[in-house]
């Protein structure tokens, strides 16, 4: 049982990586950045362009696990479940979410994400595509 939890802690910490998060260390400082890299053995972080408190950027801070008091994610997090009720309005009854990998998939041969289509050619991902590209832009990412 212990492994499956470890497997899913990581899997969390693994899906803040290149998204703006805030750190707080156990001296009480505060830093904010790209989470750029994880130490998985200690813990360790990496930041990308950080900033403490008093505003001065970092261009990379390394910080040992062990001063590391939490990571916070920053960014609004996506709604998939939002874009794959406005995918199924355009496809009806051919789209399903995949929660624990991210993934809509819509007539069980294209796959969307966050970050776009990832799976599909032809008419039907181009209409998926131009759906997505619409979510985003009213959602204003």
């Amino acid at each position: 049982m212990s492994s499956v939890a470890d497997r899913r802690y990581m899997e969390e910490l693994a899906s803040l990586l290149q998204r703006q998060v805030a750190v707080q260390t156990v001296q009480g400082k505060s830093y904010t950045g790209i989470l750029a890299g994880v130490d998985t053995d200690t813990l360790g972080v990496c930041l990308a362009d950080a900033k403490d408190e008093g505003g001065q950027t970092i261009h990379r801070l390394f910080l040992s696990g062990n001063s590391v008091q939490q990571i916070q994610n920053v960014e609004k997090p996506f709604d998939l479940q939002a874009l794959a009720d406005r995918m199924e309005r355009v496809f009806p009854n051919l789209v399903r979410i995949v929660q624990e990998a991210g993934v809509i998939v819509v007539m069980d041969k294209i796959r969307v994400t966050e970050k776009g289509l990832i799976e599909g050619s032809g008419p039907a991902a181009e209409r998926v595509k131009k759906v997505f590209d619409e979510f985003k832009k009213e959602r204003g990412s």
